[in-house]
């Protein structure tokens, strides 16, 4: 895959196609990694997002820039788009608790109450108008929910796409 600036119509980069085998393999280990981040303390999940949101402010700049040559976007605009996307990790790092904590249901029994569990993996399939933060926003909660997330973004902003992988395994 090639990745050409629409400005300049330059090649930015060339990125291995995707093959059906890396896909499976990529689910597997997404599977796997879930089934272990779906046992983590909740405050160890905050502390992560906290981090995923440090990661994204000290790469402000060069994911601003990234933004720009893929697609476009005045830098201006790339740089805004970082700072909302760190604003919801520490946002859903500090509000998980209350979001996710147990609700009580009057059904006339001993006890009932609405429980919030990790579902799994979720897949999140992205556009390529707001690279970061459409993925960010949904990668966020669903992460503090204990689920795990397979990202497909569009094929014009992969390497946004990569720099949210490096970013998530940094934090």
């Amino acid at each position: 895959m090639i990745s050409v600036s629409p400005t300049t119509g330059e090649t930015i980069a060339e990125y291995p196609d995707t093959t059906p085998e890396l896909v499976e393999h990529h689910i597997a280990r997404a599977h796997g990694l879930q089934r272990e981040w779906a046992h983590t303390d909740l405050g160890d999940r905050s502390y992560l997002m906290q981090d995923l949101a440090s990661v994204l402010e000290r790469n402000r700049e060069d994911l601003a820039i990234l933004m720009a040559e893929e697609m476009g976007k005045p830098i201006t605009q790339g740089r805004a788009e970082v700072d909302k996307c760190a604003w919801v990790c520490r946002y859903y790092a500090e509000e998980a608790e209350t979001i996710l904590a147990d609700i009580s249901v009057d059904t006339g029994r001993v006890s009932s109450y609405i429980a919030h569990r990790p579902l799994g993996i979720v897949l999140v399939i992205m556009p390529w108008n707001f690279p970061l933060w459409q993925v960010i926003r949904v990668l966020s909660p669903a992460l503090m929910a204990g689920n795990g997330a397979l990202l497909k973004h569009a094929s014009n902003v992969t390497g946004c796409a990569i720099a949210i992988d490096r970013m998530v395994v940094e934090a």
